[in-house]
């Protein structure tokens, strides 16, 4: 593969710089992958039979809905912060708070990555650390029950806080350097997670009588077979709304646009052949990894956990001690892999919404490699905070990744009408890759499908998670009116709406009249619904 080339153009002072093309956001983007590694055991203990149909369903919708995304980001050649900052401006026209409301929910749904990553990376670490000293993996300074989740200083806390500040330090030296070190772990990841998908195929592993009953279960991390009923359509539901939060993340690579030499087709060559490859390794993984295991192997404690996935997926490829630590230890790469991807991603949403008057003005400032610091540190404070409650237990780790999905839910659907939004208010602007309208179409229905699954699917992870999704994105309010009317008076800043050729003045115009506010309410309407009728 072509390798990432060197600075083209001067480097302007206080902005991102133009150092990659779409090879580089592709290497940024391949940590996505690794998120199976996040949720393949619980998706497996709540759906059983049905896992790898939902990974393969999640994964196609969210292949269809990139196209949208590809479509608007190519709108924005001089933005960064991804699919939510360019969503944002077509709704801006139809309320100032619906438009920050995008960003925020996009930076919460991916920055707890870096935190749900470090939390399985470390307590993997721990336990091989712990067969030389069994002490590490128990060991606890403090720890507390605060509401429906627990928090605690563990030996998995301070080494997922190392992993995090390493990482931290990789992405303090710009875009380009964080590019050429993904590429280099990205080959060593992309490749092992490749073997263990086709390993057990090709050596005869796959059992398949694993994939029948084709029926959801009686009830969640139980091994019996349940039934088509609304208790199993709500456990269904459950593991497609917490697939998506993995499968539909490889929009990341359109957050680089105004890093690309040329974003005009960077943009969309970033996000198809992301979306490619994630493709290609969430079905395959998921698939032989049931294939293997089976039901009973894949409800084990460790694996609905995560702290066992990685030595169940070496273990696969058979091979004897030293192939399976290495696999191993590649595994832990590739959970580093995909908090690198994270951190480069939500740290630019958070500069780009503070550029554009979204969020508070200390987050735009960016170092001499043209790497958002400010935003950095925020993430990894927030972050260390969160690390303290994934680290706590099970619960506590998918009440987090529940919530963190609600705000992913909340952006897609936003931002999967943008795209229809920006076809009829800026229909005029010339765009460097236009979507089929049939896409774009499709984009909008799966906006509602989600929602469907967000009402009638975040129950199932923690039954508060739904209503905490909701309160976190509503905290973007106080944070928004600080911002627009206490930092800058009411106005936006002159720049935000230059990409568009537009200015203040030009938001009164509506095009779309109403359907953007009834677009809205039945979005509302379709997940309180979902969320009533389908029960546990």
């Amino acid at each position: 593969m072509s390798t990432i080339t060197t600075v083209l153009e001067p480097l302007a002072e206080g902005k991102l710089h133009r150092n990659i093309d779409w090879r580089g956001a592709f290497w940024v983007a391949s940590g996505v992958p690794a998120l199976v590694l996040f949720s393949i055991g619980g998706i497996a203990g709540t759906t059983g039979t049905l896992a790898f149909a939902i990974w393969i369903f999640s994964m196609i919708m969210g292949f269809l809905q990139s196209f949208t995304y590809a479509e608007i980001a190519g709108l924005f050649p001089n933005k960064s912060g991804g699919a939510s900052i360019y969503g944002a401006t077509a709704w801006l026209r139809y309320s100032k708070f619906i438009a920050p409301l995008s960003v925020w929910c996009n930076w919460f749904a991916w920055s707890p990555v870096l935190s749900l990553g470090c939390s399985i990376a470390a307590a993997v670490t721990a336990v091989m650390a712990s067969a030389a000293t069994p002490a590490i993996r128990n060991w606890t300074l403090y720890s507390h029950t605060l509401g429906p989740v627990s928090f605690t200083f563990n030996a998995t806390f301070f080494i997922g806080a190392v992993l995090m500040l390493i990482i931290f330090a990789i992405q303090h030296r710009g875009i380009l350097g964080t590019a050429n070190v993904q590429k280099y772990i990205g080959l060593l990841v992309i490749v092992p997670m490749l073997i263990v998908g086709v390993v057990p195929i090709v050596t005869g592993q796959i059992n398949w009588a694993n994939f029948s009953p084709l029926v959801p279960l009686a009830a969640a991390y139980a091994p019996e077979p349940g039934a088509w009923n609304i208790a199993g359509w709500t456990l269904v539901l459950g593991g497609m709304f917490i697939a998506a939060w993995s499968t539909y993340g490889f929009e990341t690579a359109v957050c680089y646009t105004s890093e690309f030499k040329n974003p005009g087709t960077d943009t969309f060559k970033a996000i198809f052949y992301s979306g490619l490859l994630c493709m290609l390794l969430f079905i395959l993984v998921p698939f032989t990894f049931q294939g293997v295991l089976g039901l009973n192997g894949m409800l084990a404690t460790p694996i609905v956990d995560g702290s066992g996935v990685a030595d169940a997926l070496a273990g696969m490829v058979g091979g004897g001690a030293l192939v399976h630590s290495l696999l191993v230890m590649l595994m832990i790469l590739a959970l580093v892999l995909c908090i690198m991807t994270a951190m480069a991603g939500s740290s630019r949403t958070l500069y780009q919404g503070s550029v554009d008057g979204w969020l508070p003005r200390y987050l735009s400032h960016v170092n001499e490699h043209g790497a958002p610091t400010r935003a950095m540190w925020t993430d990894l404070v927030f972050n260390l905070i969160v690390l303290a409650i994934a680290s706590a237990d099970a619960t506590s780790f998918f009440f987090i990744l529940a919530v963190s999905n609600c705000g992913y839910i909340i952006f897609n659907f936003l931002n999967l009408n943008a795209g229809w939004i920006h076809r009829i208010d800026n229909g005029h602007i010339a765009r460097p890759w236009k979507a089929p309208s049939w896409l774009l179409g499709i984009g909008a229905i799966f906006a509602y499908v989600n929602a469907i699954f967000m009402g009638a699917g975040a129950k199932v992870w923690n039954p508060m998670a739904l209503w905490a999704g909701l309160i976190t994105a509503a905290l973007i309010i106080p944070v928004f009116c600080f911002r627009h009317y206490i930092q800058d008076k009411g106005k936006f800043p002159d720049h935000m709406l230059a990409d568009l050729g537009m200015t203040g003045a030009d938001l009164s115009v509506k095009k779309a009249g109403m359907l953007p506010y009834l677009t809205l309410v039945a979005g509302v309407v379709v997940m309180l619904l979902a969320n009533w009728f389908f029960v546990i």
